[in-house]
């Protein structure tokens, strides 16, 4: 089952959201339990099937970074479970200034002003990574696809910083 057709949206890495969830409803009526509360128990388990594998393309299309793998995929290039690191030290030295900074939020003067500035600066990184996935992964080519390949490693740790920080900011103001 391919996720986009599923969910009769444009393959793209830019989707429209509020099209996701209008269909999500859509689908989860069709293959809602109580529809099939007096069919076979073969059609009801084909429904919770179904209504599983609609739940896992939603969570997919949904979130940027699982879309992009998702894409990836798609185009033959799985890297969903793998373990490699990146080998662009310009990133990895930007990485460790990050998360030095990060580190450093809970002693700063002004808190919430320096979390507001690392979000922006994350934010600015996510723009980045995003814009050139959406390019990248529209194309056929091998060397556009490992560009993106990459670019999503690259969004991993953006999207881990962003939950580092959210965890910070709950500390500190809770």
């Amino acid at each position: 089952m391919h996720y986009f057709e599923l969910f009769d949206i444009p393959v793209s890495y830019d989707v429209d959201l509020n099209a996701i969830n209008t269909r999500y409803l859509e689908l989860q009526r069709i293959v809602h339990p109580d529809r099939y509360a007096g069919k076979s128990e073969r059609e009801k388990l084909l429904a919770v099937q179904k209504a599983a594998e609609i739940n896992d393309a939603l969570a997919v299309l949904k979130h940027p970074v699982k879309r992009a793998e998702y894409m990836l995929s798609e185009k033959g290039k799985d890297i969903r479970a793998e373990q490699q690191t990146l080998q662009d030290p310009m990133f990895l030295m930007q990485q460790m200034e990050l998360r030095e900074a990060l580190e450093d939020l809970p002693q700063s003067n002004d808190p919430e002003a320096a979390i507001e500035d690392f979000e922006q600066e994350i934010k600015l990184l996510d723009t980045q990574y995003s814009a050139q996935l959406a390019s990248q992964l529209s194309s056929d080519d091998d060397a556009q696809l490992d560009a993106a390949a990459d670019n999503i490693r690259k969004l991993k740790f953006v999207y881990k910083l962003r939950d580092e920080l959210a965890r910070i900011e709950d500390s500190l103001f809770d």
